[in-house]
């Protein structure tokens, strides 16, 4: 039988074209007349009415459009009509943002280049907490689309928000019972399909609104779930590359099983005009449960591989398993209450994260019982194993050892505000004049231990392999691993070991903390419209507490004693805002602007690892919070009534960049060969511009005058400056480095389609290379790991089958893109891993 093989390009685009032909096909058998209504698709008579795209688009200009600063929206006008499978993925559209992927979802945002911590996140104007342990950065996979009515990427800060973050504040709003003209009541059911590892995974949802007590009470809420059952394959050197040798290579077969739950209930009472009440909750849950089979190869007896050339190896075969959940819940309480010029908000809330990962099989290590002769590699960018059949047979490897962890962080906020605004006639203008208060409370704790048991200490137990192993190959599609690790059976050895003695002190000590960061805040500014003018000024003070309390670890000794640490500060954060109307479609904008962002916990924690008399590793409690002041520059114009053209110029300078860094031979450390810590840089800075275009294309004859078209794409620069003690040359040394997580390039493309019933979108993300992290050597640029540009292609298809019922497709990275890091050249490997495809299938039922 002869192969045929295709280009997934030209899939792609055969694809395309096939849908195009067919909607083009159905809009010609539509009703000549048919009336364009701007969100809505009118036939004639019997005729389905639908909101999709284009109604989406206008709100979410109008919004940038009110808006005092410079924001950036996502409108999901259909309600659970974001094409994406969580919010990370639907803020990757907007421009100037960017999204970092986990096993090929989208988690984490970045803005106009600054990485995930250095940005907020709100849900309903509460601060969500981070669950991970030691960072600041929310990872947005955990609130699934179909629950968000909007979100919006505030670029700029006025002085009545938090001045919490440097690329933007994104602000995740859900349905209230106000937001629609009538009640609301739709499930939907569907199912997902991963093609690397074959499994079928069902998803599912139910959104309602509705109002009660003569039209005052409004209730909206939903609840949502998600389970996907996956795998990636992935080949990893770490970069330990030599003159085109290869020291080590470790073959990773991941099979994730991810779910994600989450319910929002928003009430809404509207005594009168002038007197509101509301009550927001939300609450996310997600959880990751992982089988990590990987085969590692080490020791090379001549120290390291010739590409095509065998030698002797050390081979081990390694398994993880762990399950971990994230919750994130949220409770605002507030009302609005208006008398003559005079407006009152108050709202008080109470934030809660956490990350529980109870005990898990953190390396169950299987090591050779001898070196395995014969084997090497061949490619750089994907290293293929040449290995005899020896290295793959688990006969031939016993147990060396088993790690176990647990962990428990959470992150508690709790604050309360009020803001006060008046609105005064000033000749031929109006202002309005506005301040307020908020105080804020946040605690960060951390609690992991961790064991580890040598082969000696599991008593009479089995090691060999084959006694830990199943019947089955791991499907691995990178070459060849060998039979899967069984995780029930080191479950099975493990709950007979003694806990005793077994106690990693140093892993279960010093990484425990506990952290407490209180904020004052207070602000006034005037807003001033005038002619063609609307001007904001004002300042915003912020006065901090923070006190943290940790361990110091002596790991030859043995020793731990409490470190504790305490200070505060206050940051002046004046800012001014200003819009001109050029005329009624076209308006300019400008801001100044200021911004603090606190370190990462764990670069604040006051663990301190004292390895040995010249060894330690020590956390930071003194690091100065990073400061930006940024100006911003752009003109928007408004294309008919749901589209728009946008250019936007932007430069942050930024104090106190923070990173890691050695200060072994400087200062207290004069006597030490390796001291691990974190500073303050001298300065960074960010700059760039934004360009974005949205319009649907009436002006084309029919069926192309269904189209809609988008593109935003950012080109970025950053620069900054690290730093350490160079022993040799008794003095400090330093480069400069673009910040981590910023792409030069980032462009999003979308082509649309509606007409009647039919719905659909092509989507592609782009962003070019950045910096994931230094090397241990933060001086030395080869040792850089880089991610590799990515591209990838969505596309996403509905059909309104009646006026209650629709049908929709969804297909994710169509073209297979790859998760590639290297260090110093492109050709050398440090990371490769491959997701697939995912295709979802879903009915929507809406009764009202």
């Amino acid at each position: 039988m002869k192969t045929i093989y295709t280009n997934p390009n030209l899939r792609l685009t055969v694809l395309t074209a096939g849908v195009l032909a067919m909607l083009a096909t159905y809009s010609t058998v539509q009703a000549a007349d048919a009336v364009d209504a701007g969100d809505s698709s009118v036939a004639a008579a019997g005729s389905v009415v639908i909101t999709g795209q284009r109604s989406s688009l206008r709100n979410a200009i109008a919004a940038q459009e009110k808006a005092d600063n410079i924001v950036s929206v996502i409108s999901s006008d259909d309600i659970g009509g974001l094409p994406d499978k969580n919010a990370a993925e639907a803020l990757a559209r907007l421009p100037g943002v960017s999204v970092q992927r986990d096993q090929g979802e989208g988690r984490y945002v970045s803005v106009r280049g600054l990485g995930p911590d250095l940005n907020a996140v709100t849900i309903n104007g509460a601060l969500v907490p981070s669950p991970e342990s030691g960072r600041r950065a929310v990872a947005l996979d955990v609130l699934p689309a179909g629950l968000i009515r909007t979100l919006e990427v505030s670029k700029t800060l006025t002085p009545d928000h938090d001045a919490n973050s440097l690329g933007g504040t994104v602000e995740v709003k859900t349905l209230t019972g106000f937001d629609l003209p009538g009640k609301l009541l739709s499930a939907t059911i569907g199912a997902s399909r991963d093609q690397n590892l074959g499994k079928t995974s069902p998803n599912g949802s139910v959104l309602f609104a509705d109002r009660f007590l003569d039209g005052k009470l409004g209730v909206a809420g939903g609840v949502s779930y998600e389970k996907r059952e996956f795998a990636s394959d992935n080949a990893e050197t770490g970069g330990a590359w030599e003159d085109g040798k290869l020291a080590g290579l470790e073959l990773r077969d991941y099979q994730p099983t991810r779910e994600r739950r989450a319910a929002a209930l928003n009430l809404d009472y509207h005594a009168d005009t002038a007197s509101k009440y509301f009550l927001r909750s939300f609450i996310s849950d997600f959880s990751d449960d992982e089988v990590r089979d990987r085969l590692t190869i080490s020791n090379v007896a001549g120290g390291a591989l010739t590409e095509g050339k065998t030698d002797s190896v050390r081979g081990e075969r390694r398994l993880r398993q762990r399950k971990y959940t994230q919750t994130i819940s949220s409770v605002v309480l507030g009302t609005e209450q208006k008398w003559d010029r005079w407006k009152l908000d108050v709202n008080g809330g109470a934030s809660r994260s956490k990350d529980d990962a109870p005990e898990s099989i953190n390396d169950a290590r299987f090591r050779g019982s001898k070196d395995f002769a014969g084997v090497g590699f061949s490619g750089t960018e994907i290293p293929r194993l040449i290995a005899p059949e020896a290295l793959y047979a688990a006969a031939n490897y016993k147990l060396n050892s088993i790690a176990l962890q647990q962990g428990y962080a959470k992150d508690k906020e709790n604050h309360v505000q009020f803001d006060l605004a008046r609105k005064f006639e000033l000749g031929e203008g109006s202002a309005t004049l506005k301040f307020g208060a908020k105080t804020s409370s946040r605690e960060k704790t951390n609690d992991k231990e961790a064991w580890s048991y040598s082969a000696k200490q599991i008593g009479s137990a089995s090691t060999a392999m084959s006694d830990y192993v199943t019947a089955d190959q791991l499907d691995y599609k990178l070459g060849r691993i060998g039979n899967a690790i069984n995780p029930a059976a080191i479950r099975t050895l493990v709950a007979g070991l003694k806990r005793d003695g077994a106690r990693v002190v140093v892993d279960s000590t010093v990484d425990d903390y506990r952290m407490n960061e209180d904020i004052d805040a207070a602000y006034v500014q005037n807003s001033y419209d005038i002619d063609a003018w609307h001007l904001l000024a004002g300042v915003r003070a912020e006065r901090t507490r923070f006190d943290a309390a940790g361990s110091r670890v002596d790991e030859e000794s043995g020793a731990i004693a409490a470190v504790k640490r305490d200070r505060s500060y206050t940051n002046w954060l004046p800012a001014l805002q200003s819009r001109y109307d050029v005329d009624a479609k076209t308006s300019v904008r400008a801001a100044w602007t200021h911004s603090v962002v606190r370190a990462n916990f764990d670069q604040l924690a006051p663990g301190v690892s004292q390895a040995s008399d010249t060894e330690a590793t020590i956390g930071n409690p003194d690091l100065a919070p990073l400061k930006s002041t940024n100006l911003d520059l752009g003109i928007e114009r408004v294309l008919g009534d749901d589209g728009s053209l946008s250019a936007y110029v932007f430069h942050k300078d930024i104090k106190n960049f923070t990173y890691t860094t050695n200060l072994a031979g400087s200062g207290q450390w004069a006597g030490y060969t390796s001291a691990i810590t974190y500073a303050n840089g001298d300065k960074a800075s960010v700059k760039g511009i934004e360009l974005a275009y949205t319009q649907p294309l009436r002006m084309l004859p029919a069926p192309f005058n269904r189209l809609i078209v988008g593109a935003n794409g950012s080109l970025t620069r950053s620069d900054a400056n690290v730093a350490r003690y160079d022993l040799d040359a008794k003095r400090m040394r330093s480069r400069s480095i673009h910040l981590p997580g910023q792409s030069d390039r980032v462009m999003n493309l979308m082509l649309g389609y509606e007409q009647g019933p039919v719905s659909a979108r092509v989507a592609v993300n782009y962003k070019s290379q950045y910096l994931l992290e230094m090397g241990d050597d933060i001086l030395d640029a080869a040792q850089d790991r880089i991610v590799d540009a990515q591209k990838q292609v969505d596309f996403s298809l509905s059909y309104q089958l009646s006026k209650q019922v629709q049908v929709n497709f969804e297909a994710a990275n169509l073209n297979n893109e790859k998760y590639y890091v290297y260090l110093g050249s492109k050709a050398y490997n440090a990371q490769y891993e491959q997701y697939g495809r995912t295709y979802k299938l879903s009915l929507k039922v809406s009764l009202f």
